[in-house]
This record gives C-alpha cells, structure tokens and sequence, in this order.
C-alpha cells in the first residue's frame, strides 16, 4: 500500500522500432506523467515529440540509476507521478529501471507496469521454435566455455546479440549441433526487418562472411536429450583444471563417472581456453 499523498511510478514501454507501437494506455500515461525518467532523453524526444507528450524529462540511464533514484522518490513521496521509459521495449529487460522500480517498492510507492512491445517477445513468436519453456539470457556470453554451457540448454533460448559477434556465435553453435534450429531476428518491426530461419551450420556458413546489420535478438531451438548432461561434464572437467589437473587426466576422471567421452571433453575445453 502506498503511503498518504505519495505518487506512483508507472513503467511505460515503448516501441522498438514503429513508433505507431505504443499503446494508448503508455501514450495516456506519458501525458499525465509529472516527469519521465529516459534512458537517453534524445532518443525518447523523438517519440515524445510525435505525440505531443511535453512532461519534465530527466535522464535515468545505467550510469544515473543510483543517483537519479533517490530524487525521483523524493518527487513520488511528493505526489508526483514518475513514468519511467527506456530507449525501446520493456525496461529492466536488459535496460535500466530496477533500482528505481526497488526503490519505489521500498518506499511504499505503488508501482504500475504496462504491457506493450518486447523484442525478445516479437522474436520467439516469429522464430517459429517452440514456445512452452524457454529462457531469455540477455546478452550472450563472450568468453567461450560460458557460451557453450548456455548453448546446451534444453530449452529454447532467446538473447540479444551484437551484430559484429552474430556470426562468431552461430559458429560456435553449428560446432556444437549443426542441426540445431534457430532463427536470426534483424531489425524488428523496422522497414529492414528480416527473419532467417535454418539450422545452425547453415545460418552458421551465411554470416561468416556475411555482415550483420541492425540491432539483433537469436533465437535458439531447444539442445537434444543429454546436453546438459555434456554441459555439467564439461564444467566438472574445467573447475579440475583450473584447480590445477592436467586437462586430459581431468577428462579421463569425468569420463568415467558420467560416460561423456574423455575425447570430447578434452576437445571442448581445450578449445575453450585457446
């Protein structure tokens, strides 16, 4: 409950690309909004301004968070309303938001978050791959024992990825299954938006040589019976040797207690330090 003559904090988010994706319920919220928190008040301009919302922008980006929360509570404990907005989707969803949105929750601020465009939604709905259970993992690792073990998961995957190091991680998937489903979602909702559907080796071939271009999000079919299995053999063998085990004695002791072949462990790790 909040407290006598607080405000509340309304978390809006916005198109992530057509601007004509706000909803009506986010537009209201903008203009009644005493301020909005923006992740980059220039980027927000541009879709403000198509609407006509002209309430006190602040910015509220990653570097800001802890310093421009507390301010804006003040406001909210004030009776101001406080929309927060990041550049484009849902914040908190890999952007900023959660210290404001825990700060307000300690305060005692009613806190109202409204539904609206997701790019890891748009993405896992227009890959085609199963939608059941699966994972939405943020940015993908860079290190590559890390971006193996997530790679193994059983269930279907959903990650932004920079478009220098798409190609990069499609490689090292088709490595790992070639066969794996996955989609390739550029520029969604935009005028350029492309999905390419395929399975690993075959998106894997397109973009190592192919640039990619746009903001991207990959989606990632679910790994066959048994990955996981691999994945916890793999991380058993490099915590030996990082505690000092040559990597073939390593491999050879997790082998023989959980029937991954030795050869196979020792290749994936050995290639995950090079």
């Amino acid at each position: 409950m909040s407290g006598a003559g607080a405000g509340r904090l309304i978390v809006c988010p916005t198109p992530i690309g057509n601007l004509e994706d706000i909803t009506l319920r986010t537009l209201a919220a903008l203009r009644e909004a005493d301020v909005i928190a923006c992740e980059d008040t220039r980027t927000s301009k541009v879709l403000l301004d198509r609407y006509g919302v002209s309430a006190t922008r602040v910015r509220y980006d990653a570097h800001a968070e802890r310093r421009a929360a507390p301010r804006l509570v003040e406001r909210m404990n004030a009776g101001e309303t406080v929309a927060l907005v990041s550049d484009a989707g849902m914040p908190l969803v890999s952007d900023p938001g959660l210290v404001l949105v825990q700060a307000a929750v300690a305060a005692g601020i009613a806190v109202e978050v409204l539904p609206g465009p997701s790019a890891a939604l748009t993405a896992l709905v227009a890959s085609g791959l199963p939608a059941e259970t699966w994972r939405f993992v943020g940015f993908l690792p860079r290190r590559r024992g890390e971006l193996e073990t997530l790679l193994r998961a059983e269930e279907t995957l959903v990650a932004f990825e920079s478009p220098r190091r798409a190609g990069a991680s499609l490689g090292v998937l088709a490595e790992l299954d070639p066969e794996r489903p996955v989609a390739l979602c550029r520029e969604l909702t935009k005028i350029h938006e492309e999905i390419v559907r395929g399975t690993a080796a075959e998106l894997g071939a397109r973009y190592a040589d192919e640039a990619v271009r746009g903001e991207v999000v990959l989606v990632i079919g679910p790994s066959p019976a048994g990955a996981a299995d691999r994945a916890a053999a793999t991380d058993a063998v490099r915590k030996l040797v990082d505690a000092g085990a040559r990597p073939r004695a390593a491999a050879g002791v997790v082998a023989g207690l959980t029937g991954v072949p030795a050869n196979e462990l020792y290749a994936v790790v050995v290639a995950g330090d090079s």
